[in-house]
């Protein structure tokens, strides 16, 4: 059984599969060299999906505990500013 190494953060093993993907376009590696690269960046990229899929969970935790039923746009507050300002000269 291999042992399995501790996996990267979500930037570093974006990086890596970009990396493995980048080997494997070139054609210099062998069948089996070829075969442990895309092994690699599926484990990789399953692992990307559960980091992201947790952070999501953790932002709507973050937003029904402010009793908010979904988030406003970036940035709607800072046009309603700048409305409200010109509105006051």
């Amino acid at each position: 059984m291999k042992k399995i190494s501790k996996l990267p953060s979500l930037e570093a093993s974006f990086t890596e599969v970009s990396t493995l993907i980048d080997k494997m376009e070139h054609g210099e590696l062998t069948l089996e060299q070829s075969l442990q690269h895309f092994e690699r960046g599926i484990v990789l990229i399953k692992h990307c999906q559960k980091l992201l899929n947790e952070a999501e969970q953790k932002v709507q935790v973050l937003i029904e505990a402010n009793n908010q039923a979904e988030l406003a746009p970036y940035g709607d507050d800072k046009t309603e500013g700048t409305e409200k300002n010109e509105n006051q000269e």
